[in-house]
């Protein structure tokens, strides 16, 4: 099949064909270059959507112009409490080049407060019971202006283990209870600034989940609601986005909030890496030379100056919505703009789905990209970037590209050693796990003074990261790990290994047969697969 007719079908769908060039597959930190079987069907990501002329004019329209409220001005009055909660450092996903959005946000809102007489202002970061951000990261989020007049004391990141700064708002009819950060509780007006850089996040999850302790979380983080999610990235279809809705609707009966969302186009790589984004086939000869030297440098060095590197390339995203006002209407034109740039429809399912698996995930910026979270990249994130059915077909084999490195990050993952070391070799059933051993490791006095005056995750993390990839556990059949250089780390997830992606590729046709349809999804990639 020519190229030109291969492109009609889709233009993120490519068939490979015997003229068909090898393609890039990443492993860890590092990038492959790997034939694939003719008739392989492989998935890019849509070209970016062009970001606004001018988003700061964007901020503002939105801002004055919110849905189902009055505009922001006119709630302002002088002498009130307000808090400002922004995301962490989990999304976007690489941090994008400064000025990141919420600093062009805080700016113009901080400037709008000042105007009216507003000085009881904070800004609290909603990292939940990921980890706190560390000054550093803080400061390059917000700008050095905004860091200086409000660090330490006025922004600053939420404790989800503070007694005294948190307060129970409420329960739903469910019985399912919501204590929150006590000074947004308490102020007179919560503006919650978000990034929708996926159809999981934002909306009600925003206060709700960003801004609770671990009883609050552990209500919806469990493994049947997991289960029960069809997929993460179908919003209609997932239980734990009604769950999370419901806690939600509690929060907006109870607090004065106004939410600011923003979406980001996937301008994810520019530059010396825009071929990460590209189709090989259509490889200009610069292209081939930009890969063919970062891949030459990147193999002369170690893996931990590899990740540093990976790690300090911004992403040249773009604002191409934003909205505000309250929660519903809001995140539904947000969402609306995630689909139009992430949807791609897919004619049937797959076999056999190759996945290389990037140095990038919500859980490892600026650190390791530990076992817990090849895992949770797979069979969590991307093995539910679809609607409608899941790519791989139930039963079918999942063929990961990754080192899978015994690392962990003992500053940022420690509660994860444990876990992975104690009680993997004992059982990976998720219900056992999160009776037995859960609260033993939420409750660790160790874990929880390592989240508060550290930068760790909390001690109940790795459990919900373990659960974070039930529903692929149910559905896929076996998982092979092309590249792993240990047999130890598979083994523990419960997962096959191969020395290459061919020999992976024989193994799962010796399960699937000979005949079985093969997809890749080109990785680095956020894509929403309509399976037809």
């Amino acid at each position: 099949m020519a190229l030109a007719l291969r492109r009609k079908l889709h233009e993120s769908v490519v068939y490979i064909d015997r003229d068909s060039a090898p393609r890039i597959i990443p492993s860890g930190e590092d990038f492959l270059l790997e034939d694939l079987p003719v008739g392989t069907r492989v998935i890019y990501p849509k070209p970016p959507i062009k970001g606004l002329p001018n988003r700061e004019a964007a901020i503002r329209y939105a801002i004055n112009h919110p849905l189902d409220c009055d505009p922001l001005y006119a709630q302002l009055e002088p002498g009130m409490r307000v808090t400002i909660a922004v995301d962490d450092i989990s999304l976007p996903l690489p941090p994008m080049a400064t000025p990141d959005v919420r600093q062009t946000v805080l700016e113009i809102l901080l400037d709008m407060l000042a105007g009216h007489g507003i000085t009881d202002v904070h800004i609290v970061i909603a990292n939940s019971l990921h980890r706190k951000m560390t000054p550093a990261e803080m400061k390059r989020m917000v700008g050095a202006k905004i860091f200086a007049e409000f660090y330490p004391d006025r922004y600053y990141n939420h404790d989800a283990e503070d007694p005294d700064g948190l307060v129970l708002i409420g329960e739903t009819p469910h019985k399912e209870p919501l204590r929150i950060n006590r000074r947004a509780a308490e102020s007179d007006l919560l503006i919650y600034v978000n990034i929708n850089l996926v159809p999981m996040d934002g909306g009600h999850k925003s206060v709700a989940v960003g801004l609770c302790d671990y009883e609050s979380l552990r209500a919806h983080h469990e493994p049947q609601t997991i289960r029960d999610s069809d997929s993460y990235f179908d919003p209609q279809r997932s239980a734990l986005n009604h769950k999370v809705t419901r806690l939600g609707k509690l929060v907006d009966r109870t607090l004065n909030v106004f939410h600011i969302e923003t979406a980001l186009n996937n301008r994810m790589y520019t530059g010396q890496m825009d071929f990460l984004l590209k189709n090989e086939d259509d490889f200009s000869s610069f292209d081939r030379m930009k890969f063919e030297a970062v891949r030459f440098a990147m193999s002369k060095m170690p893996r931990a100056a590899k990740r540093k590197l990976l790690h300090s390339i911004p992403a040249q995203y773009e604002l191409i919505a934003c909205y505000a006002g309250r929660t519903e209407p809001v995140h539904e034109k947000i969402l609306q703009k995630n689909f139009e740039q992430y949807s791609i429809p897919i004619n049937g399912q797959c076999d056999i789905l190759i996945m290389g698996i990037p140095n990038i995930s919500p859980y490892n910026v600026n650190s390791i990209l530990n076992p817990l979270l090849v895992q949770v990249m797979g069979l969590g994130y991307f093995h539910n970037m679809y609607r409608g059915k899941p790519l791989l077909k139930k039963g079918g084999v999942l063929i990961l590209h990754h080192p899978c490195y015994d690392e962990f990050d003992h500053e940022f993952h420690p509660s994860y050693i444990e876990f992975f070391n104690r009680l993997l070799p004992e059982t990976r059933d998720a219900f056992v796990l999160r009776e037995k051993y859960e609260r033993e490791f939420a409750e660790n006095p160790s874990y929880i003074q390592m989240y508060r005056r550290g930068h760790a995750y909390h001690g109940a993390h790795p459990f919900f990261m373990w659960y974070w990839g039930e529903n692929g556990r149910q559905h896929v059949g076996r998982v092979i790990v092309a590249g792993a250089e240990n047999a130890h780390v598979p083994a523990m997830l419960g997962w096959e290994r191969a020395d290459n992606l061919q020999e992976a590729i024989a193994m799962a046709r010796s399960y699937m047969g000979r005949s079985a349809e093969i997809t890749m999804l080109h990785q680095p990639v956020i894509a929403v697969c309509e399976v037809e």
